[in-house]
């Protein structure tokens, strides 16, 4: 990896989770030197694991992040789940043991969790307890940021709705994502696949209505996920990205409310497995400092599994019994911890690839 050019990281970071003005100062970092941060659901400690090794081999920073599912496949999936209960606890546990274990890696993590629709709102409100409990005992929220995505709902509901959480979460300096537009595709319980067409495409109209509204929070922060044609998943053909969007709605906001840096709007890439290095790499010129990783690193986890018991098949067959002999035990080669390793590396490449495309190489 090549060693690039870029201006000395915010003292405020360090490795470990950031929060608060640590958080802000790091995205602003990203936006100046023009590199995305890669986000990935993780659903168990080993992708954990492959996140925080991968950031620490490419040189940047990395945001591991929780679905209302992959919570619940953290605590369990038989786990009592009356009012998200399974969800939030296993969402909780996920960002405590990222906590444990990130400043191990030596790089700033975001703790972050994804979409989060109205329906889902206990889930919401169960993390907003949690921060509050873990701002009162340590100073610091336990999370770095939530998205709520109410972008099926009238944009006058889904700004009001986004203003009110602002507001409680700016009191534990925690970073909000909302959502404008709407992603295709489908991912963790979230189907837009059918969606009409037109509202794969947010106008700056609608950025900018965010923009002041969330701006007059007083001590918030916040990203705009905005919609330029984004698919969850990877699908052949019938994708038009159009990131000239964001460049067209940073131009207007700019215009707006008089911003000399020409990019007033942080944006977050949602739907980013599969897209090409050159519509990436508009996205981040037009001041987006996030994107989704989800379905790409997926493949990549089931991938590594195959690929070792395609490689093992003839030691994976019995625990005793292999070619070197009848007698021959098989204890290394079915040890959970071999397969999940080599998923963890293939995991781990993938998002190496990843953080190529987003200019995220060597920037601390």
């Amino acid at each position: 990896m090549e060693a690039k050019t870029v201006t000395p990281l915010p003292a405020s970071v360090k490795p470990g989770v950031v929060t608060g003005k640590a958080l802000t100062d790091l995205l602003q970092h990203a936006k100046d030197n023009c590199y995305a941060i890669p986000a990935v659901n993780v659903v168990s400690s080993s992708s954990i694991t492959a996140c925080l090794e991968a950031a620490a081999k490419y040189g940047g920073p990395m945001i591991v992040q929780f679905s209302r599912g992959g919570g619940q496949f953290i605590a369990g999936k038989t786990a009592e789940n009356t009012d998200d209960a399974a969800c939030i606890a296993g969402s909780v546990a996920g960002a405590l043991h990222v906590r444990a274990v990130a400043e191990l890696y030596g790089v700033p993590v975001i703790l972050h969790t994804d979409h989060c629709q109205r329906s889902w709102l206990p889930w919401f409100d169960g993390l907003m307890k949690a921060n509050e409990d873990y701002f009162e005992k340590n100073g610091v929220p336990l999370f770095s940021s939530h998205m709520l995505d109410l972008s099926e709902e009238p944009l006058e509901e889904n700004i009001a709705t986004c203003v009110e959480y602002l507001e409680r979460m700016a009191k534990f300096d925690c970073l909000l994502e909302m959502e404008l537009g709407v992603t295709g595709g489908e991912e963790d319980g979230v189907d837009n696949s059918d969606v009409d067409s037109d509202r794969l495409y947010t106008q700056p109209e609608e950025v900018y209505e965010v923009h002041k509204a969330l701006s007059a929070v007083e001590g918030g922060s916040f990203t705009v996920a905005a919609a330029f044609g984004n698919v969850h998943g990877v699908y052949v053909g019938n994708i038009d990205l159009k990131p000239q969007i964001l460049h067209d709605t940073q131009k207007y906001i700019a215009e707006k409310i008089g911003d000399e840096s020409g990019k007033p709007t942080s944006f977050v890439f949602h739907g980013g497995s599969g897209s090409s290095r050159e519509d990436i790499r508009y996205a981040i010129e037009a001041g987006t400092i996030k994107m989704n990783i989800d379905t790409d690193t997926q493949w990549a986890y089931w991938d590594g599994i195959r690929a070792y018991e395609a490689k093992n098949r003839d030691y994976l067959q019995g625990q005793i019994g292999n070619p070197e002999g009848e007698t021959k035990p098989n204890k290394k080669y079915y040890d959970p911890r071999m397969a999940m390793r080599a998923a963890e590396e293939s995991m781990r490449d993938r998002l190496c690839e990843a953080a190529e495309d987003l200019n995220c190489i060597n920037v601390l």
